[in-house]
């Protein structure tokens, strides 16, 4: 499988941390038809959880949360790399940011098991144009 990166949005939302919180969530955007790319979910205090939701579509995502009455904080931009040949695709996708001075301040992938991967890139949303063009997208 060939490296591909595509440009995507990604939402924040803030939960108390408690059992069941993103199965309430993630089965009412299933019951919206959302799909998402990517999701997370990360301790920001000691009572508060907070998900990072990559849609495939940000403005049905930002439609259901209306009807949900979901708070989201978004969009911000992000890009996608998804691949399966090696390590080094990720280290050249590094090398291209580095070559043109974009940092990356976060990033998160996982592997499907079968030799494919997601990973996620955080730029500053000041050095995402150029993060993209040096990536080809």
């Amino acid at each position: 499988m060939a490296t591909r990166i595509v440009r995507v949005d990604y939402f924040y939302t803030t939960v108390q941390d408690q059992p069941g919180e993103a199965y309430k969530l993630l089965s009412q955007l299933a019951e919206f038809g959302i799909n998402l790319f990517a999701f997370t979910a990360v301790p920001v205090g000691p009572m508060r959880s907070q998900f990072t939701l990559f849609p495939e579509d940000a403005r049905r995502l930002q439609d259901a949360a209306t009807k949900a009455n979901l708070a989201l904080d978004g969009p911000h931009p992000a890009l996608l790399v998804q691949g399966g040949e090696s390590l080094s695709e990720l280290a050249e996708v590094h090398q291209k940011l580095y070559q043109v001075g974009v940092n990356v301040y976060a990033s998160s992938g996982v592997t499907d098991g079968r030799g494919s991967y997601g990973y996620v890139v955080y730029v500053r949303p000041e050095q995402y144009e150029r993060a993209a063009a040096a990536l080809g997208v």
